[in-house]
Formats: structure tokens, sequence, C-alpha cells
């Protein structure tokens, strides 16, 4: 029976037991869709990551991520974390851990840099795609009914519901305060009459966000709600973020130069994560966009499959 290395970081996050948290499967060659897919839900955490060699030798590797359910084509906290297994599993073996590595996702080619100063890793990744608007026919009143929210809660300032993807695609759903998004709760039956489907068939999630926040030097406190059977809430959600860079840059319009800002989540789960979202403008324009955190390993072991 072949036996492979795994190990489970918590991710967006320099503590254990809070963040994401992230099962990285090491020597994943062999394994077909249906096995991966399998250990994935065996470990039933809400993605699993399994490392296999690049197609392009020099990437550093080929990386399949898969919820308990079905395969993403990219997902933020899963690169993050993997990129960090992989330098400190690199750095253990007496190789260069930190440093530039190229990781292949479904989604393509995603460049990611790793550093390591003497506390947990951090690790941040480009964009694989800049953020794109999508049409949305759902009117926002119904999409806040489905979060239990009343349509005076839904909005602040000039921020509406929208449809944005960064390579996964959320409905972005700005409130008005703390309070209100504290009290949002996932109708999933409600949310699949309205929510429209993503390429694997998966409806598109519901992205949750205020500019109140609870740190200080947060910009931004969100949540993310996974619709389904049953559905659940995500305590730290890099795609999601991806796709708020277009939220950000369309609403907020950050002037030319560097802009930085701090996104908390996870917070009313007991899981809190922080997640680093950089923006390059020029032009009025995004030229570039990168997402990072830390992540910190919490349990390693043997896989029998």
């Amino acid at each position: 029976m072949p036996k492979r290395r795994y190990a489970v970081y918590d991710v967006f996050t320099d503590k254990v037991l809070a963040g994401n948290p992230l099962a990285v499967v090491f020597e994943a060659e062999g394994l077909d869709d249906a096995a991966m897919q399998r250990i994935a839900g065996e470990f039933n955490l809400s993605e699993t990551s399994f490392v296999l060699p690049p197609v392009n030798p020099r990437h550093r590797a080929n990386v399949r991520i898969f919820t308990p359910h079905y395969e993403m084509p990219f997902a933020g906290h899963p690169t993050v974390g993997t990129a960090i297994a992989l330098a400190e599993a690199a750095a253990e073996a007496g190789e260069r851990g930190t440093g530039i590595l190229v990781l292949e996702e479904k989604v393509g080619p995603i460049r990611c840099a790793v550093k390591q100063d003497g506390g947990p890793a951090f690790a941040e990744f480009d964009l694989p795609r800049l953020p794109e608007q999508l049409p949305l026919s759902a009117e926002p009143d119904a999409i806040g009914a489905a979060l239990g929210l009343d349509s005076q809660e839904i909005g602040f300032e000039n921020h509406r519901v929208g449809l944005w993807s960064g390579g996964v695609p959320y409905i972005t759903v700005p409130v008005a305060s703390l309070a209100a998004a504290g009290r949002a709760v996932l109708d999933g039956s409600a949310w699949l009459d309205l929510a429209p489907t993503r390429d694997n068939g998966a409806p598109a999630c519901a992205y949750v966000y205020t500019r109140e926040t609870v740190g200080k030097d947060s910009a931004f406190h969100a949540r993310m709600f996974v619709p389904g059977s049953p559905g659940y809430e995500d305590p730290a959600t890099g795609s999601a973020a991806a796709a708020f860079a277009g939220v950000i840059h369309h609403f907020d319009r950050p002037v030319d130069g560097p802009a930085r800002y701090w996104i908390e989540q996870g917070i009313e789960m007991g899981r809190p994560s922080r997640i680093r979202l950089e923006l390059d403008i020029e032009g009025g324009g995004i030229a570039a966009a990168r997402i990072g955190g830390n992540a910190v390993r919490i349990a390693e072991g043997s896989l029998f499959a």
C-alpha cells in the first residue's frame, strides 16, 4: 500500500487553531481524480491540496485543489499554505526554502513568494487573473433576504451587491455594519434559487463584507458562506479576496500607486484570520494584485492510500 506524507496547516493566521485549515498531500503521483476526491472527503476540510510534479520543469509543483465534494480551479488559502509547506519541506531537506516559486493550478501558473524571518512563514501570490465584474440578475433585496437581513442593511456608502470573479465567482454583499454582518445566516435553499452556477455546477458563494472592523488595522470585515447540504461558513477565503479586489477598485477608486488592505475573517467562527490584499494601481486601473498571509503547521503524518 502506498505511503504518502501529508501535513495540516492553519492558513491566514500566525497561531495554531485559528485561520483556515488545509491538508497538503505530498508525492501525490499515482492518484487519479476519484482517489483525490475521496481523500479530500476523508480529511473533510474546506480544501485539500495534492502536490504533483510540474508540467513545466522550471516550476515548483503542479497543485490540484479539492473540496470534500469537487475540484477547485484556484483557491487562495491552499495556494498560500501549499507554498509555505513546500518551502518548509525544502528547508528541512537542507535545500533553499524561502524565495520565489511557481505553482501550476487549473487556473494557470501562479507566482508565489515565501519568506521566513524567525516567526511563522509568510507567503503571497500574484493573482492569476485580475478581477472582473460579471452580470447578476438577482435583486439585492432577495440576496439580503437569503442572508436573513433587511433591505436597509444591504449596502453602504456607494457599495452595492455584485458578482465578481478573480478566478472563482462570488456574490459580494456589502452590509451597513459589523452587527449586520454578525447576524447574517445563509438560507441555502433560497440562495440556490438566485445564485448563478460556476463552471463545475456549484453555485457562487456569498461574500458578506463591511467597513466596520474588530481589528484596528483591518480595512474590512468579511464572512463567506458556502451553500449546500449542509452549507458552511469559511474562516478565510483567498479566492474571495481576489474577487474583492475588483470591488475595492470599482467602488473606492484608490489612487495610482500601491494600496494595501488587511481583511479580517472567521471571527464569528472563533477562527480569526487575516488576509493581506495589495493592489498596484496604474492609470486608474489594476495593473497587478497580490494576496498574502501566514501559515503554521499543526499536524503531519502518513497517508496510506
